[in-house]
């Protein structure tokens, strides 16, 4: 008798198996289109959208931190590489994290890691061409998400903090051909 349901039952665990291992290699890629896909509407592809602070009603990602300024750059490489600035401002931190197609962090510094100067990174796919002088980010796959988080610790200094904040930048259409210099 118990043979008889020994293939079955075999069968029934190689497809479980199967079924779990797919869903851990889909569901990143699948978590991420949709969150890319989220900002684009809201903002457009290759644009940094600022989005206000956190408050009941207003949420842009899921469970934001009402201490923290959110802007985000939905990327897609696809047809061009792309051209992330971030300005520095008086927040005691802030922090830009790049997240690749299936939600790895890919890249990440912070207002200590920069010592409060300009980041210029440029985002690309491998063999995409890039001007030289800027530091480069290459990633696998087309898309993915640039996220810079500002912390704001009086909600009375926000618009002094956004101000700045709405300086930083992303941009698929025309990099520049240089860095920011030291000076600037």
């Amino acid at each position: 008798m118990m043979r008889r349901w020994l293939l079955p039952l075999l069968f029934g665990l190689a497809v479980a198996v199967f079924a779990w291992q797919a869903a851990l290699v889909a569901a990143p890629r699948i978590i991420m289109s949709i969150a890319v896909e989220r900002l684009a509407e809201a903002g457009g592809i290759n644009r940094m959208l600022h989005a206000p602070l956190a408050g009941p009603g207003r949420r842009t990602i899921v469970r934001p931190s009402p201490d923290l300024a959110y802007s985000s750059c939905p990327f897609d490489l696809s047809r061009t590489a792309l051209f992330l600035r971030v300005m520095p401002n008086q927040a005691p931190y802030w922090s830009l994290s790049v997240f690749d197609r299936n939600t790895d962090v890919a890249f990440v510094r912070n207002n200590r890691d920069s010592k409060g100067g300009v980041i210029d990174l440029v985002l690309a796919r491998e063999g995409q061409a890039v001007p030289p002088g800027f530091e480069t980010v290459r990633l696998k796959g087309d898309r993915g998400i640039a996220l810079l988080r500002i912390l704001v610790p009086d909600r009375a200094r926000f618009a002094e903090l956004d101000r700045a904040r709405r300086s930083s930048f992303c941009s698929g259409e025309a990099l520049l051909t240089s860095p920011v210099s030291e000076a600037e």
